[in-house]
């Protein structure tokens, strides 16, 4: 268990992960984030997809804004990082095929 894993984090991923509805996750997010980190945490799993198919950085800033220390962030974790990132591209590929 990670240091910051906890009763309160615990709750966090349960409800997360059990909110199936589109409408309510948009809600949930609304009262618990601001506008602006859902946008920051959209745009890091858009980054995440774009590295995913080769995106170079340059093309990366272009189509989804996101500096280079946010992109080169986001490359550190699909090369070094626990693998979440890769299970929810997963997802969203195994979603989209269905």
């Amino acid at each position: 268990m990670n240091h910051w894993q906890n009763k309160a984090t615990d709750r966090l991923v349960e409800v997360l992960s059990a909110l199936s509805d589109k409408n309510d996750c948009y809600a949930f997010l609304e009262d618990l984030c601001t506008i602006r980190e859902i946008m920051d945490m959209s745009q890091r799993l858009e980054v995440a997809i774009l590295l995913k198919k080769g995106t170079n950085y340059q093309e990366i800033n272009r189509i989804c804004g996101a500096s280079t220390a946010t992109i080169s962030r986001v490359n550190k974790c699909l090369s070094y990082g626990n693998g979440g990132y890769r299970a929810a591209i997963d997802l969203l590929e195994d979603t989209e095929q269905q």
